[in-house]
Parts: structure tokens; C-alpha cells; sequence
């Protein structure tokens, strides 16, 4: 029990996100590996919808649609996976737990939030005010206290539990790779408007978040299957990624992007036919990974190899 979160009487309670994450264990636990889809959430609360001035479509344009089932294969391989059953339009799991814009909110938020970083700015906080083309999600500011009782109840035991995971492979395997899932707008430049939009887009803050023989694993596999590949550009890694990824500690961190349009219709926000051969794509690259970890796992840690 979390302290000093709404209970079920509360007006803050929303009982369709009780839970607001799920875990999906493997069979067994054989691999270093453990899957985060925080995006890919669909459940919309009544209190939530109608306080928006957007059609339940119009949010969901912004969801990271299905990538949960995209990369669910890795659990085959004897890995977790963490996912938020909530949308980012209602709590972004991939920021820092109090980025908030003080002009959404009723009230005065806390004196340690953040309210000043570049993606509070865009309008994409923990809250985010806005998606899509600038579009303005609420139709009136929320109360201060629904925001923290959301970051209390939700963001809070979803990292918690994320940390968790990533602790018992490292414990149990040597090392931790941690695979962040998202999707991008198929309309994201990979370095520039005039270059090709890449099919994937793989981060680990330029080098910082693992280690260069699993981003290479699988840009490799990636690119054997066909695929269009980019790295750091637009997409580096966020929160999640620079979190939790310390390579000189064997805890690694990357950020797989997937084009939408490989898979799903971005208008309806429905699969398309695309979508076992992306899926099967990504349970590929989950491989690579666990083989490259095995060759990770043997290597000396780096802060070892510097002295």
C-alpha cells in the first residue's frame, strides 16, 4: 500500500487503473534481459475522458499502439516485461517523476518539481499538456492534488517495480539489459527533413546508457532483416534509458523506436498487415541481445578495465 495516495472513496481514484501496470513473467528466467513498454497503455479513465477537450481517437494517435504485443516474443526467451495500462496522455512514465507545468494545475505544485525543463516548455511532462501538432489535451486546469495522487499511485510503484526487475536479472545473471519500447510517428526525420525516415531508431545516449556491443547486435540484426536503421537521432533515450543504464556497472539501457507505419494504421490506430513480421523482427533482435549480453557478461566490468 502506497502511503498518502487516494483510496477507492477518493474523487482522485480511478478504479478502471486499478492496477495501472501489469509484469508478464517468462516461463523461466534464462536471460539478462527485461522489457519496459510504458507508452503503449489504452485504458482511458471516465474521469480522465472527460475532463479532455480530444476525442478518445485523438489521444490514442499519440499512444505507442501495441507495442507491448510487438515486443511480447522476448518473454519467450525467458525475459519480463513491464507495462503501463494507463496512456502517456494521462502520466508519462519517461520523464522524471515531477516534471510539471504550473500553468495546468490549480494550486501551487511542490517547491522540488521541475518546471523549467525543455520538454515542460513543449508542453511534454509527466503530465503532458499537450499532443499531437501542439494539440491542448484538458479543456481546464487540474487540481494540484490529482497530479501528485497520480504520480503517488501510478509512477511511482511502476519504477519501483521496473528497478526491481532490473536488480534480479542483474543478481541472477551478472548483468542487466534492460530494452525500453516505444514507437515514433512515421513522420520523424531521422537526422534532418531532407534524409529518409529510418524504420527503427535505436538509443543509448550517444554510448552512455550500454554497451556498444548490444546496440550494434542489434542495429546488425535489424539491418540483415531489411530495415532502414538510425541511432541517437531524433531519439537518444529518455528518462527510463538514462535512468537506469550504467554500463561500468553492467546495467545497460537502449531505446528501441519503431516507425508506426511499419505496423499499424496511424489514423485508425489499427494493426496492420505488417505487424507478425515486425514482431517477429523484434523477437530476433531480442535474441541478438541475449547473445550479445553472454559476450558482455564475460568482459571485465569497465570501471575495472580503467584502472
Amino acid at each position: 500500500m502506497i502511503a498518502d495516495t487516494p483510496g477507492q472513496s477518493s474523487p482522485l481514484y480511478d478504479p478502471e487503473l486499478d492496477p495501472g501496470f501489469e509484469v508478464i513473467e517468462p516461463e523461466a528466467l534464462t536471460c539478462p534481459l527485461v522489457f519496459s513498454s510504458p507508452h503503449s497503455g489504452a485504458i482511458y479513465p471516465r474521469r480522465f475522458l472527460e475532463r479532455t477537450r480530444l476525442s478518445e481517437l485523438q489521444l490514442r494517435r499519440s499512444e505507442d499502439a501495441f507495442v507491448d504485443a510487438l515486443f511480447e516474443g522476448g518473454c519467450g526467451l525467458g525475459a519480463p516485461m513491464i507495462r503501463a495500462l494507463f496512456p502517456r496522455t494521462y502520466l508519462d512514465l519517461n520523464r522524471e517523476p515531477y516534471e510539471l507545468d504550473p500553468r495546468m494545475f490549480d494550486g501551487r505544485l511542490p517547491t522540488f518539481a521541475n518546471t523549467r525543463s525543455i520538454r515542460v516548455a513543449g508542453g511534454l511532462g509527466t503530465i503532458p499538456r499537450v499532443v499531437g501538432q501542439a494539440q491542448e489535451i484538458y479543456a481546464a486546469r487540474l487540481p494540484v492534488d490529482e497530479a501528485l495522487a497520480r504520480i503517488d499511485r501510478h509512477y511511482k510503484p511502476y519504477h519501483a517495480r521496473l528497478r526491481g526487475l532490473v536488480d534480479r536479472a542483474q543478481h541472477n545473471f551478472g548483468l542487466a539489459v534492460l530494452v525500453d519500447c516505444h514507437s515514433m510517428p512515421s513522420g520523424t526525420p531521422t537526422t534532418g527533413e531532407t534524409r529518409a525516415r529510418a524504420d527503427f531508431v535505436l538509443g543509448d545516449r550517444h554510448g552512455a546508457s550500454c554497451a556498444g556491443v548490444l546496440i550494434e547486435a542489434a542495429e546488425a540484426e535489424l539491418r540483415a532483416l531489411g530495415f532502414t536503421v538510425a541511432r541517437n537521432k531524433p531519439y537518444a533515450g529518455g528518462f527510463i534509458t538514462e535512468h537506469h543504464g550504467n554500463p561500468a556497472i553492467n546495467r545497460h539501457a537502449i531505446q528501441i523506436e519503431v516507425s508506426r507505419s511499419l505496423y499499424m494504421d496511424e489514423q485508425t490506430v489499427e494493426r496492420s498487415g505488417r505487424f507478425p513480421e515486425v514482431r517477429a523482427a523484434l523477437t530476433r533482435v531480442a535474441m541478438a541481445l541475449t547473445a550479445s549480453a553472454a559476450t558482455v557478461a564475460r568482459l571485465p566490468l569497465l570501471r575495472d578495465a580503467a584502472e
